[in-house]
């Protein structure tokens, strides 16, 4: 009697068993809310299989797919070697380019406009936006109009007796970049002016009554706490430029041909679909690569950020 009572106690199921996740996943499916959100969400997971996922899958086969019918690799090397490699680097420059250049002009706008009372801010971020949701062909027009050898700006700089005016400043790497970043600034700014709009100003504050410089105020607290923004926008505008087309078309030049441009060219005049696809898949991995990347920025911060909690 004495010795079944002293008998240790069974050991509690672990709920991380696959035997414990099998019951908790049949108990969630049991419970009628549960039901519910299935049944809401089924036309979001097949407009999302028929529109998104089976497209990709069908591209995927067809870059895999041989002329003769069997199964080969020969359009993923064809598009890593040659002139197609010199247009994925060229892409992936100028997106590095447009990136870094969106961040510093963002930084220095979302930092002003964070400053701003908010009936001004609002007003700055409306100028910001709008033109965001004009034409884009518009927009590059607009662009082209004014950086032309005899457009506004360089009349200007004519006018101002800047030497070595005017300036070719389109169908180059220059008009390429400063038309895309247009484009992608609205997207940093937003980034940015939100995660600055969230930073405690007493924290800077309270550093500088320590006796921090503004330089140190702004290396060591304003730049660690504007970081995941500066980090999310810098990857979004380079995965948003790497498929960009219509602003490297019209203000490039031959040697600014993108990948968006060399696929259509292949699907248009070549016929080509099975080098289009491969291109096509080759800019979805790298699209995965940039949120990959995202996702582990994120865990690391979050790491980071446990471990100075512990």
């Amino acid at each position: 009697m004495a010795g079944s009572l002293l008998a240790p106690a069974p050991p509690a199921p672990d709920p991380a068993a696959p035997g414990g996740r099998l019951r908790r996943l049949r108990r969630a499916l049991s419970e009628r809310r549960t039901r519910f959100g299935l049944l809401n969400a089924t036309p979001v997971v097949v407009y999302l299989l028929v529109l998104f996922v089976y497209p990709i899958f069908g591209t995927l086969l067809l870059s895999l797919k041989a002329e003769n019918g069997g199964w080969t690799l020969h359009w993923y090397a064809d598009a890593l070697r040659g002139a197609n490699l010199d247009i994925l680097l060229t892409t992936l420059r100028i997106s590095a380019e447009t990136s870094l250049l969106s961040l510093v002009i963002g930084f220095l706008l979302a930092a002003a406009v964070s400053r701003l009372k908010p009936l001004w801010a609002g007003l700055v971020m409306i100028i910001v936006i709008v033109p965001h949701f004009i034409s884009a062909l518009v927009r590059t027009y607009g662009w082209i109009i004014l950086l032309g050898e005899h457009g506004v700006i360089n009349d200007a700089l004519t006018g101002l007796s800047v030497p070595g005016a005017p300036f070719q400043l389109l169908y180059n790497e220059i008009g390429v970049v400063i038309g895309t970043t247009s484009v992608m600034l609205p997207y940093t700014v937003l980034l940015l002016y939100a995660v600055m709009r969230g930073i405690d100003r007493r924290l800077p504050a309270a550093a500088a009554g320590m006796g921090a410089g503004r330089l140190t105020i702004f290396r060591r607290v304003y730049l660690p706490l504007v970081a995941p923004g500066l980090v999310n926008a810098g990857i979004l505008c380079f995965i948003l430029c790497l498929g960009y087309y219509l602003t490297p078309a019209l203000m490039g030049g031959p040697k600014q041909t993108m990948v968006a441009s060399l696929i259509t060219e292949q699907v248009m005049r070549q016929n080509q679909w099975n080098g289009a696809a491969a291109l096509g898949i080759i800019l979805l991995l790298l699209t995965f690569a940039g949120l990959l990347l995202l996702r582990l920025v994120k865990s690391a911060r979050d790491a980071a950020r446990n471990r100075g909690v512990s």
